[in-house]
């Protein structure tokens, strides 16, 4: 008995010794990461205001060379700072916080070093007097915000003047061409419906200065557009690729894949060929006298007028939501509805549809809105027409499902009602965030969404998933192509065409895309990972499996790359690893 108790006291020495250097180490990395987000959000003082951080609001990042450069050698101190920090006596959910900052300081140096961006892209730039955020939510009275907008707009200059100090002399063609669209139409918002957005603005001696640096900005802006023109757009090149090493670092430290790119094209040529069966099966079973590509067409023809477009997203809204409630698929956290509505009139140039939640830490103006772009009445009736078949009831539902519920705005409501570290709330992964809403598509149509056992509705609903499926398939394998293995812009579009059964114009939009958001193959990637990662734990659980357990249990930590969540989620540490299945 005695010896037992000895034993016993020895090991609940040995737990608390333990559990007080978990706390000590925690509490030391916990430090760390405080100091190391002050200044990461101090350079990046625009990511402060849209996460909700208000002392940021009015302030822009120094872009000189000087700064950059300086701000490179912070990164590199906190990662060597990292590096010393013995990871064994962390607990294992900040060992977890402590992978995701690591990850996330490699990526920031990578990306400023490596692929250059800072220096290689004007595209950034020319957005700098983009202060949308400012009358889109309204976190502080009106008068206040312009304030801030006037702050903004006075610094545009000198920004924008220390970019062309900043940018390389020889720069991408496409990324100069659509810098150029984005600062014209940056310009077009400052004067049109930035106006209107502040028309109710009573101050008179404020709306005074507004028009002044309004003025500073509109000039500045038009100025660095033709810069583009005439200086850097003659002897612009199409050396946009970042090149196949850059590649495997933004796959690992991104997400953690250490797949190669030649194995992530591998699997994206697999899927896009399992994703095209189940596209022209489903088409069969709609039309079988019909090519799979016609009855898709066919298929965008149903939709709403355009008087009809946001009363029915509002209702099918609606209807979606509840069928979570009813199949028990996830928790809402609150009955707080996200609000549909038009898309504000200066973002309408950029935007078919979207969701705007506010930031984390946003206390003030806490509603979100899912914006629908709708028909513009001066348009001619065919251009009508084309916008509105994007809208088919079947393809809409779809969107409203990534977007809203089950997608951004749910991932969203859990992410606020959780106890996520700070650290989980502001580094979120790519794949995490789109993987997510990409995998909630399959997932409502693989539960039934929509159709009462109807085989030809289901086949349409599974028709207008599968299209928005391909659509991230061909991202990932033109991402590679184009930046591994020197696909051009061109060549990009046709692939797009032939494996997305879309036009010419959104086609290249979509090879356009991919020559600067490398990033864009992690919708499928993240889709992938889930998938793999339900499957595991379903197998894991046996008969005890949830559905709606499984998916709280993925949103209530946070938006961290999938591997974690492996981690969190399964108790065989030998599949932790195991991300993709390959």
């Amino acid at each position: 008995m005695k010896k037992r108790l000895t034993i016993l006291l020895a090991l609940l020495i040995c737990f608390s010794c333990t559990h007080q250097s978990n706390t000590n180490a925690d509490e030391a990395f916990q430090k760390l990461s405080e100091d190391y987000i002050k200044g990461y959000l101090d350079w990046r003082p625009t990511l402060g205001t849209a996460l909700g951080f208000h002392q940021y609001d009015g302030k822009m990042t120094d872009i000189s060379k000087a700064s950059i450069a300086k701000e490179i050698a912070r990164l590199k101190n906190f990662d060597q700072k990292m590096a010393t920090i013995d990871t064994s006596s962390l607990s294992h959910e900040a060992f977890i916080d402590y992978r995701m900052l690591r990850s996330g300081i490699n990526s920031e140096i990578s990306g400023m070093i490596d692929t250059r961006v800072l220096y290689r892209n004007p595209m950034q730039y020319a957005n700098t007097a983009d202060v949308s955020i400012y009358v889109k939510r309204a976190f502080a009275p009106i008068e206040n915000r312009l304030k801030s907008i006037i702050a903004i707009e006075k610094q545009t200059p000198a920004i924008l003047a220390e970019a062309k100090k900043t940018l390389d002399d020889t720069l991408a063609k496409p990324h100069v061409e659509l810098a150029i669209q984005i600062a014209q139409g940056t310009v077009s918002f400052l004067k049109g419906d930035l106006k209107v957005a502040l028309k109710d603005v009573k101050n008179d001696s404020l709306m005074k200065a507004f028009e002044a640096s309004n003025k500073l900005a509109i000039d500045a802006t038009n100025d660095f557009a033709t810069w583009l023109q005439k200086e850097k757009l003659p002897k612009a090149n199409n050396n946009y690729a970042i090149g196949r090493e850059n590649y495997r670092k933004m796959l690992l430290y991104s997400e953690g894949v250490t797949m190669s790119p030649e194995k992530v094209l591998e699997l994206g040529l697999s899927e896009l060929k399992k994703e095209q069966a189940a596209f022209n099966a489903a088409a069969k079973i709609i039309n079988p006298n019909k090519k799979p590509v016609d009855v898709y067409h066919d298929l965008q023809k149903e939709h709403p007028t355009a008087e009809n477009l946001i009363p029915e997203a509002k209702k099918h809204l609606e209807l979606i939501r509840q069928f979570l409630v009813d199949k028990n698929i996830v928790t809402l956290p609150t009955e707080r509805r996200v609000i549909v509505k038009e898309t504000p009139e200066f973002a309408r140039a950029t935007s078919t549809a979207s969701n705007d939640d506010p930031g984390p830490f946003e206390t003030v103006a806490t509603e979100a809105f899912y914006y629908i772009t709708p028909v513009d009445p001066k348009w001619s009736p065919q251009q009508k027409e084309d916008w509105l078949r994007q809208f088919d009831y079947y393809t809409t539902d779809n969107v409203t499902i990534h977007e809203a519920y089950p997608g951004h705005y749910t991932q969203f409501m859990h992410l606020n009602a959780s106890k996520a570290s700070k650290i989980e709330k502001i580094f979120g992964s790519y794949a995490f965030i789109e993987g997510w809403a990409h995998y909630c598509e399959k997932m409502m149509a693989d539960e039934g969404y929509g159709h009462n056992g109807d085989p030809v509705i289901a086949a349409k609903y599974r028709l207008a998933q599968s299209g928005d499926a391909l659509l991230r398939l061909c991202r990932l394998c033109v991402s590679v192509k184009t930046h591994c293995q020197g696909m051009s812009v061109d060549d990009a579009t046709k692939f797009f065409m032939d494996n997305w059964y879309q036009g010419d114009k959104p086609s290249r939009q979509e090879a356009l895309r991919g020559t600067f958001d490398p990033g864009y193959l992690f919708y499928t990637i993240g889709k992938l990972e889930i998938l793999k990662l339900r499957a595991d734990y379903e197998k894991q659980e046996g008969a005890n499996f949830s559905l709606k357990k499984f998916h709280d249990l993925m949103l209530d930590n946070g938006m961290p790359q999938i591997r974690f969540l492996r981690e969190k989620l399964l108790k065989d540490k030998s599949t932790w690893g195991d991300v993709l299945g390959n």
